[in-house]
């Protein structure tokens, strides 16, 4: 449904290319075609600012390229959060995947020096940094979302998915400590592993469950493009060589 009209709203108006998880076919292709394309010249795995570059591509987004915050492509007044994780069968992937979504320092953002000496404080720090991000997005950016890819090992089958990036409620949520050290939030109500959180690094990391509608395709192996025949396309020559 539409947003409706209210005389107190303040929502950003903006023009969603589609509705979440109601990727067009011609998107998927687009997705698909530069992906044949980096193989072709020779890639062997994607990154996350690869994908970023590609999914802008592919919705004629903007790519930010942005070292913090979690803006990462923009369409008019939205957003996404681009995540990619591999799987060595990305068709037949269910339950969840672990996001790594930045990292989160209570140490630099509270003065948490020791983590582990009240590790529920520490883990409502860990949100309460990750919601103030998503705070400072949505206030450029509504529509936020997270566009999920998850992709094989010999980068031909993919899994895509997206999901509303949104604030999580601290007193929500209890914290434990595993074997390695490492701080694991899980859901009071439900039980559920959702969070972890590493103490050397600040790595944050979210699991996320991959929804039943997500959409599964695959490419074709395409040949890799011969160097030469890739420089005599250019019209290269030796004298584009400089010696300084």
């Amino acid at each position: 449904m539409e947003h409706p009209k209210l005389r107190d709203s303040k929502r950003l108006l903006t023009r969603e290319p589609y509705h979440i998880n109601e990727i067009p076919e011609e998107v998927i292709k687009q997705i698909g075609k530069r992906i044949v394309y980096m193989l072709c010249v020779g890639y062997k795995d994607l990154t996350g600012d690869d994908w970023g570059n590609v999914f802008a591509e592919a919705i004629d987004g903007v790519h930010l390229k942005l070292p913090v915050g979690i803006a990462d492509v923009v369409y008019d007044k939205m957003a996404w959060s681009m995540k990619t994780v591999k799987s060595p069968k990305p068709h037949k992937k269910d339950g969840v995947v672990r996001l790594i979504s930045g990292r989160c320092s209570p140490d630099y953002s509270y003065g948490i020096t020791d983590p582990h000496e009240d590790i529920q404080k520490t883990g409502r720090a860990v949100l309460n940094i990750w919601n103030e991000r998503v705070n400072i997005a949505q206030d450029y950016y509504n529509p936020l979302r997270t566009a999920v890819l998850v992709r094989s090992d010999d980068l031909l089958s993919f899994c895509m998915f997206e999901e509303e990036n949104h604030r999580y409620p601290a007193n929500s949520y209890k914290w434990d400590e595993n074997n390695n050290g490492n701080l694991i939030g899980m859901n009071i109500e439900t039980g559920q592993h959702k969070f972890t959180w590493q103490p050397h690094g600040s790595q944050f990391t979210i699991l996320t469950e991959v929804p039943a509608n997500a959409i599964k395709f695959r490419i074709k192996q395409p040949p890799k493009l011969s160097m030469e025949e890739t420089l005599k396309q250019v019209n290269y020559s030796d004298d584009w060589v400089e010696i300084i």
